[in-house]
């Protein structure tokens, strides 16, 4: 098969490059489209994988609508050059509707609800749509839900063995306690009329956690000058590598938040949509802690964060959480590929 998988975030190149090696060893071609806007493209050639680009894209709703319009031209440009049989992404437009246009097989994954934009103009062209078994939306016969997690897509022992060299790049001697902080910029279309943390709890809570362990800021955006030495220097492909071995993430993304879950970490997150999976990660392990962006919440969010951080014995208790989420959930690569050769025509007439 020729399978195009179109890149709209740099998770998504975590969440489909295990997929990409195991399908193209089968002898199927895999054709990466990416968009350009934040390091989608520098962790593409950092994996090793060729990709065509599709532009950075638009911020705005005006922006985005006329993005729109341009991704599906060039997506359908692209996918008749390389004779494109399915499409798999990430919840986002351009493939289904390319897809659809085509007649071809559409094939999404999805973990966030809130998304309410691009489930409006992707479920109705989309084939069939992966959620985690947790999803809180029922998007109708087209939805199928797996017992598992996005990040175990890449996070599963079977593709992650950390790296302790990880200690070298960040300038600190093995062993060394430290949390992570991920600020995103709230500029995604999913993210209108959110705020995150105000500035000076941001800097109380790193204040506070500094008292119990060394303070890394990962952002999207620029940071307050007395903020910025705090700022995490290392290679985007081994934030996961610092992420394992890390006490605690703390911060407004969901995805790190998962990340850090499946990986035995503790994660305070911080957002009033929330998210089913992390939701899941909370109340059935006890290892994700979800948070509103009220001030209360905020401040009982940094109150979490230095308990965990001054109990002794947390780390060997989320590690043994980890084991329960590998042996309890299943392989998302696996399944990927599973799903995906259900639509391999030769294979079906050689069996």
């Amino acid at each position: 098969m020729n399978i195009v998988i179109d890149i709209n975030h740099p998770a998504h190149v975590h969440y489909f490059r295990n997929f990409s090696r195991i399908m193209t060893e089968k002898g199927h071609r895999i054709y990466f489209i990416a968009r350009n806007k934040e390091m989608e493209h520098r962790l593409l050639d950092l994996y090793g994988f060729t990709y065509i680009g599709r532009g950075k894209g638009s911020n705005g709703r005006i922006g985005k609508f006329l993005y729109l319009l341009y991704a599906d031209y060039k997506l359908l440009r692209i996918s008749r050059s390389v004779k494109a049989d399915l499409f798999l992404n990430f919840l986002h437009p351009y493939p289904s509707q390319v897809a659809r246009l085509r007649g071809k097989v559409s094939l999404v994954f999805s973990d966030t609800e809130h998304a309410s934009l691009h489930h409006r103009l992707t479920v109705p062209f989309a084939s069939k749509v992966f959620t985690p078994a947790c999803y809180r939306m029922d998007l109708g016969a087209k939805q199928v839900r797996f017992n598992g997690f996005m990040e175990l897509a890449y996070l599963h022992p079977r593709y992650f063995q950390p790296d302790p060299s990880v200690f070298d790049l960040l300038g600190i001697s093995a062993g060394t306690p430290y949390v992570i902080v991920r600020f995103v910029s709230w500029a995604a279309a999913h993210d209108f009329g959110h705020q995150g943390m105000s500035l000076a709890n941001k800097r109380k809570a790193i204040r506070e956690m500094s008292a119990h362990a060394k303070v890394f800021i990962t952002a999207e955006g620029p940071l307050p000058d007395d903020l910025e030495p705090y700022r995490m220097q290392l290679p985007v492909h081994r934030i996961h590598d610092a992420l394992y071995y890390a006490q605690l993430l703390f911060g407004e993304s969901a995805t790190m938040a998962s990340e850090a879950a499946v990986l035995g970490v503790p994660a305070i997150f911080i957002d009033n949509d929330g998210r089913g999976y992390t939701d899941e990660e909370e109340r059935r392990y006890g290892i994700v802690f979800n948070f509103k962006e009220s001030a209360s919440d905020q401040q009982r969010a940094i109150e979490k964060a230095v308990t965990i951080l001054s109990t002794p014995g947390m780390r060997e208790h989320y590690r043994g959480i980890r084991d329960r989420i590998v042996e309890e959930c299943v392989d998302t690569t696996e399944f990927m590929v599973h799903e995906v050769m259900k639509y391999d025509q030769k294979a079906a007439l050689t069996a």
